[in-house]
């Protein structure tokens, strides 16, 4: 998943503000097409017009953001074989009724498709206003409650990461999972998603506890939780807060409260090794975490570094992955190439971060790698798969 996340943990009471830009609910819904092969007609030997959004005139670094996202299209774009993209490039300001009206120009003006916006309801909009045209958008967001129809998010999203943490765990015998939130929106979110995972990968849930957004909120919650999940045997603990918020707090007190790791396998839905120095926590020893295949996503920092000069952002891998599999539908050299058939199959893409796919409700699916804080280390301790339908999946 793509949270940001700050340098060092900051105060409890910014809890809830800390991922719930990526989870915005959709101002609409969006509009289904007429079927599964609905889609614009393309002329494969020709260049294809692709509208890249972007929102370059958003505040709080918009411009940083916009442009290592062109930049690693364009990476994209000259690793294609036999296949040209007519890029073009529309700003949204990071606002939806922008990213509205820039969609319907893009499409006025030749776009076969959309990869971006970025924000939520920017992509929701870019998708509603061009679903009439049957013009899918690749969106760059992580939240399915948008998902649908023509939109497309290419951001891994939490049901991806609770599925593949949840399948390792049963796989290694921990079926009795207990679940720990804080009490915001994006949370409950990530928690429903981690429910949902339990559920499918035939675990059970050994319980649910949630915590108040707050210092004295979470250091008063966690005794109970901790008696909780010992009453109810847990074997392991799945918690939805991230090393920017109250991580630090959950691992240390659940340890001090008789529930270390080595008791009950914790597990965290966001990233824990960002920032490096969380992995000098002392209670977040032992604990695993999905990341994209650490080996490809540092072969794309590396090229993006000597082709730009700087690192990527964090989810500039997502325009590469859009470009990559437009290029790679484009290249079987059919007029249908980019209908929405077409864009599920079933095989998938292979991104700078791994392989994925897209659905057809307009979720992904992504492969990623189990990995576990060892002596203040990221230790991998089972790999990405390499294809759908092998380890991992």
């Amino acid at each position: 998943m793509f949270s940001f996340l700050s340098t060092a943990p900051v105060p409890i009471r910014r809890f809830a503000t800390m991922a719930v830009a990526a989870f915005a609910l959709a101002a609409c819904e969006p509009i289904a097409l007429g079927g599964v092969g609905t889609g614009p007609s393309i002329d494969a030997s020709a260049p294809v017009p692709v509208a890249l959004l972007v929102p370059a005139g958003s505040a709080d670094g918009g411009a940083i953001l916009a442009r290592s996202l062109e930049n690693a299209a364009r990476l994209a774009m000259a690793d294609l074989k036999g296949v040209k993209i007519d890029l073009r490039v529309y700003d949204t300001a990071g606002s939806a009724s922008t990213a509205a009206q820039v969609a319907a120009r893009a499409v006025d003006e030749g776009a076969k498709i959309i990869i971006g916006p970025v924000f939520a309801q920017a992509a929701n909009a870019a998708g509603v206003a061009v679903a009439n045209r049957g013009v899918n958008v690749l969106a760059f967001s992580n939240n399915t409650s948008i998902a649908g129809g023509n939109v497309f998010v290419l951001g891994n999203t939490f049901e991806n990461t609770a599925d593949r943490l949840v399948s390792y765990a049963r796989n290694k015998g921990k079926s009795n999972i207990f679940v720990v939130h804080g009490q915001s929106a994006a949370e409950e979110t990530g928690r429903d998603a981690i429910v949902g995972a339990i559920q499918n990968n035939g675990a059970r849930v050994a319980g649910v506890a949630s915590f108040p957004l707050s210092q004295q909120g979470v250091t008063q919650a966690i005794p109970g939780i901790a008696a909780q999940a010992k009453a109810a045997n847990a074997d392991s603990v799945f918690m939805t807060s991230g090393t920017a918020g109250a991580l630090s707090y959950l691992v240390d007190g659940l340890a001090g409260a008789g529930l270390p790791s080595s008791t009950a396998q914790y597990m965290g839905l966001q990233r824990l090794d960002i920032p490096s120095s969380a992995l000098s926590l002392k209670g977040i020893q032992g604990s695993w975490f999905a990341l994209p295949d650490p080996n490809m996503s540092a072969r794309f920092n590396s090229r993006y570094a000597a082709a730009y000069g700087g690192q990527p952002h964090a989810i500039a891998g997502l325009a590469y992955d859009g470009i990559a599999a437009i290029g790679a539908l484009v290249a079987q050299g059919k007029s249908n190439a980019l209908n929405t058939s077409a864009l599920t199959q079933g095989s998938g893409f292979i991104g700078v971060n791994g392989i994925f796919r897209l659905r057809a409700d307009g979720t992904n699916q992504r492969g990623m790698a189990i990995a576990q804080i060892q002596n203040n280390q990221v230790v991998v301790i089972d790999p990405a798969p390499r294809s759908f339908g092998g380890a991992g999946f």
